[in-house]
């Protein structure tokens, strides 16, 4: 696609087949949203690592996927999120997780980058640093949806931690194998429930690239689980080559280092954005489940996924836009 910027968002990988239309249509019109206003702001020369705190701000303040409000609950009943961002002109990052408090983690993930002598901050002490750098905060409360209190409810009856990415594509009828008599919520397995992740990778005009990403973890987590998006090379990582963002199954995702591999494969194998995404999803991810959106330093944009769909979209200055999910 030539030189140029370009940027990609996702709002989580795995989705079920039978997702009602309405639902999909609202995923879409927040898809398009995000990247319109990431869109806007290259076009007026935002520097890449603006651009997507920006558009993950945008996402985590929208219910519909796992990230800020809406984010999915702990087996307390609570919200514990987590966050990075990272802007691949100096490798410099920024993490952050079990925070509770904190209206933007993605914005507080970059204040650690800007304004900390560290890398990653964690529970109590993000919470604290959030304070001192003044930042939005709201209670507990703001985050929780009463989609989502249904969700743990069921779930806790369930004895189950729910993986949305883990719906099988053939049918539903193992949907909620982890239960005996398939629970059914709006007429529909709780399963398709579960939230996602959300991320946003940006090259921007002069070719610089970053990443950021952001959730709530897994419905019905351990408290104190932390899941891939605020690991720097997990799901997250940017560098001079290309920014890369991920999502699914965590632990799968911090085994197989998703995010780095796909910037390791350019470097050492020479292979081009979109090949280098293909063998990375391929090759890497064993058994497990996951999708990722990524940008090179020349204006390219690519995604994969090996779960059924993935919430997805891109453009480029060369006028290509897409907004998919299957």
């Amino acid at each position: 696609m030539g030189r140029g910027w370009a940027i990609a968002v996702h709002g989580g990988a795995g989705v079920d087949p039978n997702l009602p239309l309405h639902r999909q249509e609202e995923a879409k019109q927040l898809l398009t949203r995000c990247l319109n206003i990431g869109i806007a702001a290259l076009r007026s020369s935002l520097p890449a690592i603006d651009v997507v705190e920006l558009v993950v701000r945008e996402l985590e303040s929208d219910p519909l996927f796992n990230s800020g409000r809406g984010s999915a609950l702990t087996e307390k009943g609570t919200v514990e999120m987590e966050a990075s961002i990272m802007d691949g002109s100096g490798r410099r990052c920024g993490a952050v997780s079990g925070v509770t408090t904190v209206k933007n983690p993605i914005s507080l993930a970059r204040l650690v980058m800007d304004k900390s002598p560290h890398s990653y901050l964690a529970f109590s002490g993000a919470e604290e640093f959030a304070k001192q750098q003044g930042v939005e905060m709201v209670n507990n409360d703001y985050f929780i949806t009463q989609d989502n209190v249904g969700m743990l409810k069921l779930a806790k009856e369930a004895n189950t931690i729910l993986f949305d990415y883990r719906i099988p594509s053939t049918g539903m009828e193992s949907c909620a194998a982890a239960v005996e008599s398939p629970i059914v919520m709006n007429g529909l397995p709780i399963s398709i429930y579960a939230p996602e992740t959300v991320g946003c990778v940006v090259v921007d005009g002069q070719g610089r690239c970053a990443a950021a990403t952001s959730t709530g973890g897994l419905m019905n987590k351990m408290s104190g689980r932390i899941g891939d998006s605020p690991l720097i090379g997990a799901g997250t990582y940017a560098c001079d080559l290309c920014g890369v963002s991920c999502t699914g199954e965590g632990e799968a995702i911090i085994r197989s280092t998703l995010a780095r591999d796909v910037a390791a494969v350019m470097e050492y194998k020479e292979l081009g954005l979109q090949e280098a995404v293909d063998f990375v999803i391929n090759k890497r991810l064993d058994q497990g489940l996951a999708g990722l959106i990524a940008v090179s330093n020349n204006g390219e944009v690519a995604y994969g996924f090996n779960t059924n769909g993935m919430f997805r979209g891109c453009a480029s200055e060369n006028g290509f836009m897409e907004v998919g999910i299957w």
